[in-house]
């Protein structure tokens, strides 16, 4: 089940309070432990209504309705989003919120998502099915050679990402069929971050070919951190394409890092529009 855990809005974040870094760092905790869990999908602040508006509609007709907007209790300060499996797992999470935030006084607020079992069969349930063909996530996996947990490790050091697997051959059933070299290598890795996985294993020496035509691509919004993830990754290995800016991007760089894989950071941009029906190559 899908929660959206909403923190109410109060007097403080409607002008514009920043946390304290105690409380910041404890938020930053939070998120760590149900990350870790494998129940935090995602969550943001929100700047305060007066950076915002509402838009009202009467008779099909919107009216915009410039913020601040009152009263500060019924309004969205932030709101972290969880999958879990029922709403007392959701309250037992809720339940530790830091209490830095607003010195323990804070009203927080759980709602269900729907899914389309909610809905009767009809013409717009299967609309929104058809919309469902769309995957929920899309991965990477890599292969090395016997150098799986090393480069896995490394790649969470670099991102920051949660390493949530390093299985071996010996630890499955696959272990009576395998070669005894792979018994101590890796046979799934996941690393998380942000709730998108890449994954590897190790392969044995005859099915092992180095990656080709393909680049792990990271996209930050941060240059600074998207310059020193791509000399982290570099390290090593080989520079295809320079950290510099582009007609797209005020960052981009290309790199294969020393355990062969491909690497692509980017720091995201809007220099680069989706093309129209009917405009020229």
């Amino acid at each position: 089940m899908k929660f959206m855990l909403i923190r109410r809005a109060d007097a403080d974040t409607e002008n514009g309070a920043m946390p304290s870094q105690e409380m910041f760092a404890a938020m930053a905790a939070y998120n760590q432990r149900m990350t870790e869990a494998g129940v935090f999908l995602n969550g943001d602040g929100l700047r305060p209504t007066s950076d915002g508006c509402l838009i009202r509609f009467k008779n099909g007709e919107p009216t915009i309705i410039p913020g601040p907007l009152y009263p500060a209790s019924e309004r969205i300060a932030g709101y972290s989003v969880l999958e879990v499996p029922s709403l007392q797992a959701a309250i037992e999470w809720a339940q530790q919120w830091p209490t830095q935030d607003a010195d323990g006084n804070v009203t927080l607020e759980l709602r269900r998502y729907f899914s389309l079992e909610d809905f009767e069969p009809g013409a717009g349930l299967e609309q929104h099915r058809n919309l469902a063909r769309v995957p929920n996530a899309m991965n990477v996996h890599v292969a090395f050679p016997g150098t799986c947990r090393e480069a896995m490790q490394f790649y969470a050091d670099v991102t920051g990402g949660q390493l949530e697997c390093l299985l071996t051959y010996a630890e499955t059933p696959a272990v009576e069929h395998s070669p005894p070299e792979l018994h101590d290598r890796i046979i799934h890795a996941s690393l998380n971050l942000r709730g998108r996985r890449l994954m590897g294993a190790d392969l044995a020496a005859d099915c092992y070919t180095p990656p080709q035509g393909v680049e792990v691509q990271l996209e930050y919004q941060d240059i600074e951190q998207a310059a020193r993830t791509f000399a982290q990754l570099a390290e090593g290995g080989k520079i295809i394409m320079p950290f510099e800016a582009t007609f797209w991007s005020p960052g981009f760089g290309m790199a294969t890092d020393r355990f062969g894989v491909g690497w692509m950071v980017n720091v995201s941009s809007d220099n680069c529009p989706l093309a129209t029906e009917g405009d020229s190559p």
